[in-house]
């Protein structure tokens, strides 16, 4: 049996937190166990604590803010919880049978440092984007790449959602491309496809017109995602298609600038804040576009939840998207930050509704690579191949 401890921050919903869950959750019982480790608060706490599968550990200190005292004790109660788990797989012989598995910056760094602190054999960082960003003060960059340099030591391999997540670690010297394996960020594919849902009792149910075109974003309200600018497009498009609706699912330290850029816009009843939903399955399928204004990426889930769901895709050109968003195939890319032509994309497909309707079919089409139990199955076979090879981090 092998022991997979993942390490994440704040269990809010995300396509990080909620792979960590569905990754846990279908482990293959004979042969993994598996233990999370995670902050008390979350959206997504209740789902962890239900799930008999595997065990849920709270460590409160754990914040994704750089907090350095509850960071000090984030990594000491971190420490502790691995010797642990160290000292009970002596004592039934598979000492060499533990994996650490961290996710996002904060808890990639203090859970590495913890399990080579405690000893552990195998450690696993999956990169589902980068905590570090072009857009970031030059000196508050390096200070992040130094210390994902520092944490890759303690590194047996890493996991990437995006193939442009890999070439930047291998440029930055973070890591050498044979420590470094592309398994995509995994959907429940058949939840997004709209089979079996009354689209026009939903829409209606949103608060929309069923008979109108509706025009959407899924996403976080904070920096990253960039949702003003989500607005501002909307602002755009609806003077060219007075007839388009726009909603924006989500929520978040920016939802006040939302807000406020849509009454400055004058959208009024045509623009819906739908606040954080746990039935994006039945969301997505109802939009005519999606859209994301994402400023930097991994790879977003949200686009491989779209292509299920045959929905063409209009967003911001950055990261993994392209991986996923084929130009003039499933949808459309353009450079962050512009505005006025990620409105004329989507202008261009509400006035074609018969070429988005191909579009979304292509996307359809090409979703397989994204099914969330080839995922599974793919870091099961990098457990057991690690374990197998296991000399300890670095």
């Amino acid at each position: 049996m092998i022991r997979v401890v993942h390490v994440i921050t704040k269990l809010e919903l995300g396509g990080a937190q909620e792979n960590t869950l569905y990754t846990l959750g279908h482990l293959d019982p004979s042969r993994f166990s598996g233990l999370l480790l995670t902050h008390p608060e979350g959206l997504l706490v209740a789902d962890a604590v239900a799930d008999a599968r595997y065990e849920t550990r709270f460590v409160p200190p754990l914040v994704r803010e750089v907090r350095p005292h509850r960071d000090v004790a984030a990594l000491a109660q971190l420490t502790n919880v691995l010797r642990r788990e160290m000292r009970a797989a002596r004592r039934s012989g598979g000492a060499a049978r533990v994996i650490v598995h961290t996710h996002s910056s904060k808890a990639g760094i203090l859970g590495r440092a913890a399990a080579r602190l405690a000893g552990v054999p195998v450690v696993i960082h999956s990169i589902h984007g980068y905590g570090f960003h072009p857009r970031q003060h030059p000196a508050v960059r390096g200070l992040y790449v130094g210390l994902e340099r520092l944490a890759a030591r303690w590194t047996t391999h890493f996991i990437a959602v995006a193939q442009a997540d890999i070439e930047e670690g291998v440029s930055l010297g973070l890591f050498p491309r044979e420590r470094a394996t592309l398994i995509r960020s995994g959907i429940e594919i058949a939840r997004f496809d709209g089979r079996g849902l009354d689209r026009e009792a939903m829409v209606g149910e949103l608060g929309f017109d069923p008979a109108r075109p509706l025009v959407g974003m899924v996403a976080c309200f904070k920096p990253q995602k960039n949702p003003v600018d989500f607005v501002r497009v909307a602002g755009i498009v609806a003077q060219a298609a007075p007839e388009a609706q726009f909603l924006l699912a989500g929520d978040g330290v920016l939802r006040p600038a939302v807000e406020a850029e849509a009454r400055r816009l004058g959208l009024g009843d045509r623009f819906r804040l739908l606040g954080w939903r746990r039935d994006v399955p039945r969301i997505i399928p109802c939009l005519d576009v999606l859209v994301l204004t994402s400023l930097w990426e991994g790879l977003p889930r949200v686009f491989p939840q779209a292509m299920a769901a045959g929905r063409p895709i209009v967003a911001y050109r950055v990261d993994g998207g392209p991986e996923a968003v084929a130009e003039g195939v499933n949808g459309f890319l353009v450079d962050p930050g512009d505005v006025p032509g990620a409105a004329t994309r989507i202008i261009d497909l509400l006035k074609d509704p018969e070429r988005a309707r191909r579009m979304g079919a292509a996307g359809a089409e090409r979703v397989a690579e994204f099914d969330a139990d080839l995922m599974v199955r793919r870091q099961e076979e990098l457990y057991e191949r690690l374990v197998g090879t296991a000399t300890g981090p670095g």
